[in-house]
Order: C-alpha cells, then structure tokens, then sequence
C-alpha cells in the first residue's frame, strides 16, 4: 500500500507553493519538452505569473500537477496566431489554459482528474464558458478524449510542438458526465466530486469541491477515465 499522502487539489496561495511551480514548470517546458531554455536556477517562472490562477494537485508538500488559468487579453495564442477569435466560437467568456503539467512520481489518471474538477469550478465562479489551449501534440489523444477541438496550424518548433485547441463548457459537460458512468462503485462516494449537470448557483454542491475563495482544499477520490495510453503526460 502507498504510504503517500492523500491527494489534496486547490489554488496556489503560499509561497512554497509558487516555489514548487516554477520548479515544475522548468521540468515540465526545459528538460522534458525543450519550449525554453536550461537555467542554473531549475525554475522557469511564467511571463503570465502575476495574472496566473495555479490550480495544483498536493500530496502533503510535494506538487503532484498543476494547471494554470487566466482570462485577461493578449492571451499567449494572440500572439502565435493572426486574428484568434475567428477561429472562437462567438459569443463567448474565454479564458487560457497553459503550463499543464504532472510530475513524473505522480502521472496516471486521478491527479488530471482531480485537477480537470478544480478547472471546472473556476470556470463556473469566473463565468467561463469557452477555454482555449496551446496541447502539446505529444498528448494530442489526450485532449481530444477530453473533447478540445484543434484549431488553426500549430505552432512552436523542433521537439516543442502545440496544437491550439479550445474546449465548450457544453463539451465538457458530456465528458464529464463519462467520467461518472466509467466509474466503479467501490471507488466513487458522493463525497467525491460530483460532476452531474444543474444551476450553477448550485455548483459547489454539485461538485462536491468546497469554494476555493474560501482556501479549503478538497480531497477526491479515484474515478477511473477510460483511454489507455492516455496518460503518459
């Protein structure tokens, strides 16, 4: 049995936190994807840091995986690709999805899992309803089971390829949904989140994810995704 801590997910608020980031973030786009260049420090802080939502998965002090969230204009696809809106859907509250990252001890479904929640409610609070993604092309499967649609060329260069892709609330919605039906009995509580459609001024309920304005972390249990080979990110 792991003798690990249980997985915690919340949004970044402590400064060992955003240490932890930086350093995953080198590891992530400097030695795993080569997007940046090598550092003696082995950290690489984000252009967008001081408008970055983290939303990261913890097991005790150690950072299992985050993602981060902004929704302010340029968005960093403004400036790869000419006219970004004509490829949006119209009508939209679009926010960025960047810096998706799992550290190697921790890769397997219920981190992205738990993470892909916590982006959920964020999205909810923020009156997101459209959220766009620069994927790497290596995990290209992935974010396509997940129901991204690509769009445009893709950008970067040599081992560092992205594909920009967005993803509808509605999509995700039926996936989500999914993940619920892929999941056995034994592993899923009604303490776990719950993504099961509703108003959303009930999403915290629905979610089983305590409000993150209010810095309470939620545990989640396993629900199993099915898509082998998929997670290897």
């Amino acid at each position: 049995m792991s003798s690990r801590p249980p997985l915690v997910f919340k949004s970044a608020s402590e400064d060992w936190e955003f240490e932890a980031i930086h350093r995953l973030n080198y590891k992530t786009f400097v030695e795993e994807i080569p997007q940046h260049h090598a550092s003696p420090t082995q950290r690489l802080v984000d252009k967008f840091h001081a408008e970055n939502t983290y939303l990261i998965s913890l097991s005790g002090r150690k950072l299992a995986g985050m993602l981060a969230v902004r929704g302010n204009r340029p968005f960093s696809l403004d400036q790869k690709l000419e006219n970004l809106d004509s490829y949006l859907l119209a009508g939209r509250k679009v926010c960025e999805i960047r810096l998706l990252a799992v550290d190697k001890k921790y890769r397997g479904a219920q981190v992205l899992q738990g993470i892909l929640a916590l982006l959920w409610q964020h999205g909810i609070e923020k009156g997101y309803d459209l959220a766009i993604i620069s994927g790497t092309t290596r995990q290209f499967r992935l974010y396509q089971h997940l129901g991204f649609v690509p769009f445009g060329p893709a950008v970067g260069a040599g081992e560092a390829q992205f594909q920009p892709m967005y993803l509808a609330l509605e999509s995700f919605e039926v996936t989500a949904r999914e993940f619920l039906r892929s999941a056995p009995a034994k592993s899923f509580q009604p303490s776990a989140v719950n993504f099961l459609p509703g108003p959303v001024e009930d999403s915290h309920q629905r979610l089983g994810i305590q409000s993150q304005a209010r810095d309470i972390p939620f545990i989640v249990l396993p629900i199993i995704i099915r898509c082998k080979g998929c997670w290897d990110i």
